[in-house]
């Protein structure tokens, strides 16, 4: 069995005080949550913070990027180990957002999850489509592409650390989501292709996760879908309750 994943990605929002309510909100809401890992990912500046409120309460913390070397004159950039030391166990890799205004490719895709994973993180490797590439027909080869160049050169006993987010570009932020029909064929697809690249052990055990407009109203139905293994949750985890209201989801 594959343990469901409820990861809240908070983007540009919440100061270390907003951070730390926001955390100290949420735990009672899910101090009786069982067989659900619950991550939150703030923004760099919270995360030292956050680490102390979380500590003890079973939820984990990401990074939302970082970068590839250990240290060195990268102004701006924070490595692996720093998000490590800093209280956290999971890294978020290759956003849409990422790709669309900051430059993320393939290529640093990879290299970012080979130094995460090198520094003791969980890399949550993220991979979708835009409404063009659906609408030509060419999700599958899109997704084929970003996976095997993100994934390029990971031995098989990485992929412990690996979780792959599917985010439909065209589902973030707009209040559109796959449908379960079509989130599920997608993810299928993606266990197939990892199975055929890294073996089927490896796929199966692998957790994959859909992120597009992921709500309390929605989030059951996804994840009663086989290859469904939890959501990467945007607006909806900046309010306690609702990003609760989602990990609660079997509830």
């Amino acid at each position: 069995m594959r343990t469901p994943v409820i990861a809240g990605n908070w983007k540009l929002f919440k100061t270390i005080g907003e951070a730390v309510s926001m955390v100290n909100d949420l735990k009672p809401l899910v101090a009786a949550t069982q067989g659900v890992e619950i991550i939150v990912a703030p923004a760099f500046t919270a995360l030292s913070r956050v680490a102390d409120e979380l500590a003890g309460s079973g939820i984990l913390l990401a990074a939302q990027d970082c970068y590839w070397e250990e240290e060195g004159a990268f102004t701006g950039e924070v490595a692996p180990k720093m998000l490590k030391d800093a209280g956290c166990s999971h890294v978020i890799i290759g956003h849409s957002e990422r790709r669309q205004y900051f430059g993320e490719t393939d290529a640093t895709v990879n290299k970012k999850a080979k130094a995460a994973i090198k520094a003791g993180l969980t890399a949550i490797v993220c991979v979708g489509e835009t409404l063009t590439e659906r609408e030509a027909d060419e999700t599958f080869a899109v997704l084929e592409t970003q996976l095997l160049g993100g994934l390029e050169g990971l031995v098989p006993e990485a992929f412990s650390k690996v979780i792959i987010a599917y985010e439909p570009v065209w589902a973030i932020g707009t209040g559109k989501t796959a449908s379960e029909t079509q989130a599920q064929e997608v993810h299928a697809f993606i266990r197939s292709l990892m199975a055929r690249c890294f073996g089927q052990g490896n796929a199966e055990s692998m957790r994959i996760l859909y992120g597009g407009s992921v709500k309390p109203d929605n989030v059951k139905g996804l994840m009663a879908q086989p290859d469904i293994d939890g959501a990467l949750v945007g607006g909806a985890s900046l309010q306690a309750a609702s990003f609760a209201a989602i990990a609660n989801f079997a509830g």
